[in-house]
């Protein structure tokens, strides 16, 4: 058996495990779908582009109609108060709105902003620094300085310096060792660009359109940084890490089940198969790391045919498993893991590798590692995509980053401001994202998103259904 071939009792499994996550087909048409929402309707038409450029064939005027009309109607749909998409309509409203533009500008630098500030003001004003300092005006003011400072009050925080540097030149008498150091740090404060960007984000929080702004960027979930997003923070590696203890669960039965058929672990013989977790790809395979999966979640290994025995044996690589709690995760780590699977493949076939895993250090074969290939026919004996989520009753073709990319678009946001507005919105503005669909670099993703997507599901399992597949019974009993 060559390296990474797979055992006829593993692919018959693979092939017998029920893939729930799949795509639809689409339509082979466009003529075919007249009652198919937006989202579909634009997934057909950038398919059905993407297979015209692969034939260097230009895509037809219908099609490009196909699209501006959809495109134009997910953003109406996008736009609906109530119902609409809370994200998009902040981006829209940011468009139109100098004000919002301007706060959504000093926001993504905030944070930043008040730590310096916040920085400043302890180095004159911090608690442990007063303490030694005796009763009276001066001390009363620094401790002002530094509680206004602390509760984010920066016109407070600005007029209070102010007042302190004021009230310092005028009682020279009361000058004390701390006194030069007190002054540069007031003039490094008042001085500060940060402090008044703060100031100015502290005072465009009055205006209606940037506290609309606030509302639906609220609805899309906590604040970064806040308390609520550390709560969503650790739920979501909680349920990270519940998938990923199903994987290894569901690939230990599997590895159970062919060392059982190989007979395998039997009269003190050593089992042919394991699963290891976490497995890191180590630094002395010859090629690029940048960009592309260097741990992997659970890892099925064959005993090399060559290989010693206990500390001295070496593995051969039969599939490789990536635990994911949403369906759409697999879509957008896919190109990573391809680029993972290229970094293996440039191991060279006469070494052997040592990797990290959570079970210690194992030795894998060159020689596997080399022959790993990300065509589709190999990819679906030799890869996984485990999840425990419930299928969704539609499966949108339409991935939610190409979705978002379409919206984000200045014709799109263009389009949507002059609806917002109740001016003249005309849909032709939306061939500039047609042109940029079919021209640019920068939407290759979109291009090829149906086929990605496609792909992905295609390699989905939910780790049930697996767990049914090993086991030799139908899903469900």
């Amino acid at each position: 058996m060559d390296a990474n071939t797979c055992p006829p009792l593993l692919e018959e499994i693979l092939r017998r495990a029920h893939r729930r996550y799949r795509l639809p087909a689409l339509a082979d048409s466009p003529a075919r779908m007249p009652a198919a929402d937006p989202s579909a309707k634009l997934a057909v038409a950038i398919e059905h582009a993407r297979e015209s450029l692969a034939r260097n064939e230009p895509p037809g005027q219908a099609l490009k109609q196909l699209f501006i009309d959809a495109l134009a109607q997910l953003i109406r749909d996008a736009l609906r108060t109530g119902a609409g998409d809370p994200a998009f309509q902040a981006m829209v409203l940011r468009h139109r709105a100098p004000a919002v533009r301007e706060y959504a500008s000093l926001s993504a630098h905030a944070r930043q902003d008040e730590r310096g500030i916040r920085g400043i003001v302890n180095a004159i004003a911090h608690p442990a620094r007063l303490r030694p300092m005796p009763a009276g005006p001066r001390r009363d003011a620094l401790d002002r300085l530094h509680a206004t400072a602390a509760a984010g009050s920066w016109s407070a925080l600005s007029q209070a310096a102010e007042q302190l540097r004021a009230a310092m030149d005028r009682d020279e008498a009361l000058e004390t060792a701390s006194t030069p150091a007190i002054a540069a740090g007031l003039t490094r404060l008042l001085g500060s660009p940060a402090l008044e960007r703060l100031r100015r984000l502290e005072a465009l929080r009055a205006d209606k359109l940037v506290q609309r702004y606030q509302t639906l960027w609220e609805k899309q979930g906590p604040r970064a940084g806040s308390s609520q997003a550390a709560m969503a923070g650790s739920a979501s590696r909680r349920r990270g890490s519940a998938v990923e203890t199903s994987a290894m669960r569901a690939l230990q039965a599997l590895a159970a089940r062919l060392n059982k058929a190989e007979g395998a672990g039997t009269h003190g013989t050593a089992d042919n198969y394991r699963v290891v977790a976490s497995m890191r790809v180590p630094a002395s395979i010859p090629a690029s790391h940048r960009h592309a999966k260097t741990e992997w979640d659970a890892v099925l290994l064959k005993l090399a045919r060559s290989s010693g025995a206990g500390a001295d044996a070496a593995w051969d690589i039969c599939l490789l498993a990536e635990a994911k709690a949403s369906v759409e995760a697999a879509s957008t780590d896919l190109p990573r893991l391809l680029r993972g699977l290229r970094l293996l493949a440039r191991a060279e076939a006469d070494n052997s590798y040592s990797f990290r895993t959570q079970e210690g250090t194992i030795a894998l074969c060159g020689a596997s590692l080399s022959a790993l290939a990300t065509d589709e026919t190999s990819l679906k004996k030799i890869v996984l995509y485990c999840c425990d989520a419930p299928a969704a009753a539609t499966l949108r073709p339409l991935s939610a980053a190409s979705r978002m990319q379409l919206l984000s678009a200045p014709a799109s946001l263009e389009f949507a401001a002059a609806l917002e507005a109740r001016r003249h919105a005309d849909p032709r503005l939306l061939g500039a994202v047609w042109r940029e669909l079919l021209e640019s670099p920068r939407w290759a993703a979109v291009l090829q998103q149906y086929p990605t997507q496609r792909l992905a599901r295609d390699l989905m399992v939910n780790t049930a259904d697996l767990l049914a597949a090993v086991e030799n019974r139908n899903p469900g009993d």
